[in-house]
């Protein structure tokens, strides 16, 4: 990263960095805890490339830190992994959890560098978005030479273009009344992807949830394990219905490890950004539904998940794991004082 810009940092690029920070340190941690065991030598070589895209992060944002005279954040530290620990997971679930990251960055990323206004700031996520690029292109080439990657189902390709012509199109069939259309290809697209990081998300609560330390977080991550499954039969059943095959889940990708190789506050942590992650993917899935039981069925979830959020966050305050972002002054307090 280039020297400190002629402009101040805005409030923006404050939060912008702070998150990246604190998401990198985390991500540092549990990489190291993955390469530390992973056996097929092609998947280590991913993983050992995304640790050294995170740590290098990690590094630039330090220095920019110190530079504008900000705080740097605690995130998270060799105090948060044993990387001596038990694997918890399979190469293969490694290998999908290596490609979900990179595609939540992509998203995160473009966000941050259309957001940014400072020149040091922008050329900082232009190297993010390049490096999870190349994170997805790798893990995708693995994927499918591994004959891992699950794809979408595949439909007859349209013989002509047409437009709309009745307002069954929008309808969901609710109570019985009216018929409902057949899913369009980008409903069917987004119903597909949000089982996929369901499944997956399920998987690593029930993985974390056999290694916590305490009992009222793995009693969290279970009802977390109870709601994706719920979410995984609801989107499930819309793509069954048209007679169109879900994707597998990854249980059978968990060891039987109790040890624990991350802290409760990085699990705890790791869950937040799950559910962020997913309350995302459901907000953009609902404006790309015109379907409007497909609709109605991601707002009624997005709401199932943001409760969720809600009691992980009383939690992590309870416990002093949630670290304060950058605030603007409580000009109030300052006048009292």
């Amino acid at each position: 990263m280039s020297d400190k810009g002629p402009l101040p940092l805005t409030s923006s690029e404050m939060g912008l960095l702070w998150t990246t920070y604190i998401n990198d340190t985390m991500s540092v941690c549990v990489l190291k805890h993955f390469i530390s065991n992973t056996e097929d030598p092609e998947v280590k070589t991913l993983v050992e490339l995304t640790l050294e895209f995170s740590s290098r992060h990690v590094k630039l944002l330090k220095e920019l830190f110190n530079k504008e005279n900000f705080a740097v954040p605690k995130g998270f530290t060799e105090e948060d992994v044993n990387v001596r620990a038990k694997r918890l997971f399979s190469d293969y679930f490694y290998l999908y959890y290596i490609k979900n990251m990179a595609k939540v960055g992509l998203a995160v990323h473009s966000l941050a560098y259309s957001m940014s206004m400072r020149a040091d700031i922008r050329s900082f996520y232009h190297e993010c978005l390049e490096q999870v690029t190349l994170m997805d292109q790798k893990a995708t080439e693995l994927l499918l030479a591994k004959g891992l990657f699950i794809r979408p189902p595949y439909i007859p390709v349209p013989e002509k273009a047409g437009f709309v012509e009745s307002t069954r199109f929008l309808s969901g069939g609710f109570f019985g009344f009216r018929s409902k259309r057949p899913l369009s290809t980008i409903e069917i697209g987004h119903l597909f992807s949000n089982v996929q990081t369901n499944a997956l998300g399920r998987a690593l609560l029930i993985g974390l949830s056999q290694v916590v330390q305490s009992e009222e977080i793995r009693k969290y991550l279970k009802r977390g394990a109870d709601i994706s499954s719920k979410h995984i039969k609801i989107f499930s059943d819309f793509l069954l219905d048209d007679n169109l095959p879900a994707p597998m889940t990854w249980e059978s990708e968990i060891t039987t490890s109790t040890e624990a190789p991350f802290s409760d506050k990085l699990i705890l942590f790791h869950m937040s950004l799950l559910v962020a992650a997913g309350t995302g993917n459901y907000g953009v899935a609902t404006a790309a539904s015109p379907r409007k039981d497909i609709a109605a069925a991601y707002i009624r979830l997005a709401a199932e998940i943001a409760a969720y959020a809600e009691d992980g966050a009383v939690m992590m305050i309870k416990h002093g794991y949630l670290e304060e972002p950058p605030e603007a002054p409580d000009r109030e307090a300052l006048a009292q004082s």
